[in-house]
């Protein structure tokens, strides 16, 4: 009989028992063998689904205080984590842009500005646009608001290159993305969230753009290079017409571009607004909620407003629970003395040559995603990271975030990422085409994070 996910219920709990018997046959003290127990039931319900994802993620708030690991007001606070609110507040501002309308219109102006003369300009167009819109969207809604459009254009063209070239590459893009800002993607967020945690120090959003942008800027034509190859043309291509601006769009943008702003000037130049205001307590996460009020009470000419709480409360709570119980798992790390323990036993990382190290993690992180969440792979590996950096003499940033990023870059298998499913569901990539592509640009983009990394954390 085939082992199905349901069996996994009762199959985690039985394996966690047996490492933790196995842990104290090795000598192991209880608080850390019991913990990493904990930790090992987590992540065999988040990879097998037995439970929904956000359930699972509420096993540590339970199981750390019973086995007396951690206080539960210790794992509570990781509720009130500031990176929760930020993502939360990152949420309901996409649902304000996609509400209006205004992506749309910024994928169609970033498509004239490339042009379409080419099937190698209308690739590498909608590929910017996909990854410009999913530095502030989710991959997922980018991903189904530039399908349609491409599908448009590619049904007035018969070329099969360069329909699974444009399908793939808006996949691809939509995920590569969102690695360029801190809440482009869910494993961003949970770096930033963890390493505050273990480090007591923040982790701005301009100092995840400083790594952030470059990675996007550098691996997303060269992306579009190896998927445009060989593609040729009979004839020209018309993009769609963009229309006149409405109301809702210009508000929204306005006030999503006044968050941006405040964003990146919260500290610089000159200790930044916040400096020259003296509210040095505020963060991105005000930052980001003050915006979400703004959309609330800016009317959108239609008789309403830039938002509506019937879209904010779509915005998907049950990612909220996994990043809390990412950072308690860390908490209980600490609490229990697993993290010191853990830091002993990868003493042998201070051998391996750094660069060595990083293109070894990034491969590793990239490959393991294509078979489980990419959200779930990061609330793991973080605390894990983090011990192994401290113990190699490294800042914990130095492994953490090429980690992160490479979450986000997995383009071979469609249950890897929404993105890819959604490209494979159209029908027009067979799924020998998308591992063929993807296993290629899956590497690039892992050398690429690893060298990028190694150039901007450690010099």
């Amino acid at each position: 009989m085939a082992i199905s996910r349901k069996h996994f219920i009762v199959l985690g709990p039985v394996l966690a028992v047996i490492f933790y018997g196995l842990l104290g046959h090795l000598g192991m003290p209880y608080l850390p063998a019991v913990t990493a127990a904990i930790t090992l039931l987590t992540v065999i319900w988040w990879v097998t689904e037995a439970l929904p994802i956000p359930a699972t993620s509420l096993v540590p708030f339970v199981l750390l205080p019973l086995f007396g690991v951690a206080d539960h007001k210790l794992v509570a606070s990781a509720l009130g984590s500031h990176v929760i609110l930020l993502l939360m507040g990152a949420f309901m501002l996409s649902k304000a842009l996609e509400n209006s309308g205004a992506h749309e219109r910024l994928a169609l102006y970033m498509l004239k500005l490339v042009g379409v003369s080419s099937g190698r300009r209308l690739v590498l167009g909608f590929m910017l646009a996909s990854g410009l819109l999913s530095m502030w969207i989710s991959n997922t809604a980018t991903t189904l608001m530039m399908l349609p459009i491409a599908l448009a254009i590619l049904s007035r063209v018969d070329n099969h290159r360069l329909t699974v070239a444009l399908i793939l590459g808006i996949a691809y893009a939509a995920s590569l993305g969102g690695v360029g800002t801190p809440i482009g993607t869910p494993p961003n967020v949970i770096f930033m969230g963890i390493y505050e945690e273990v480090t007591g120090r923040e982790f701005s959003f301009v100092n995840w753009l400083g790594i952030g942008l470059p990675v996007v800027l550098v691996t997303l034509p060269l992306m579009a290079l190896w998927l445009t190859r060989s593609i040729r043309l009979d004839k020209s291509i018309e993009p769609p017409q963009v229309g006149d601006w409405r109301p809702e769009e210009r508000r929204t943008l306005a006030v999503f571009a006044l968050a941006i702003l405040c964003w990146v000037t919260r500290k610089e130049p000159f200790g930044g607004w916040s400096g020259l205001f003296g509210v040095e307590g505020a963060g991105d996460g005000t930052v980001a909620l003050g915006a979400v009020v703004l959309m609330f009470m800016v009317p959108n000419g239609r008789g309403g407003r830039l938002l509506d709480w019937q879209s904010a409360e779509r915005v998907p709570w049950g990612m909220l629970l996994l990043f809390a119980g990412g950072i308690a798992i860390a908490k209980g790390f600490q609490a229990s003395g697993l993290s010191d323990m853990m830091g002993a036993g990868l003493a042998f990382l201070t051998a391996m040559p750094l660069w060595l190290m990083l293109v070894l993690l990034c491969l590793s992180v990239t490959f393991l995603t294509e078979i489980t969440s990419n959200t779930a792979t990061a609330t793991l590996l973080m605390p894990i990271l983090a011990v192994a950096a401290e113990s190699a003499g490294l800042d914990p940033m130095v492994l953490m975030i090429p980690a992160a990023m490479c979450a986000s870059c997995a383009f071979m298998l469609p249950v890897a990422t929404a993105p890819n499913a959604i490209a494979y569901g159209t029908g027009k990539v067979k799924i020998q085409e998308m591992v063929r592509e993807g296993a290629v640009l899956s590497v690039l983009a892992s050398l690429i994070i690893a060298a990028m990394s190694w150039l901007l954390l450690t010099n």
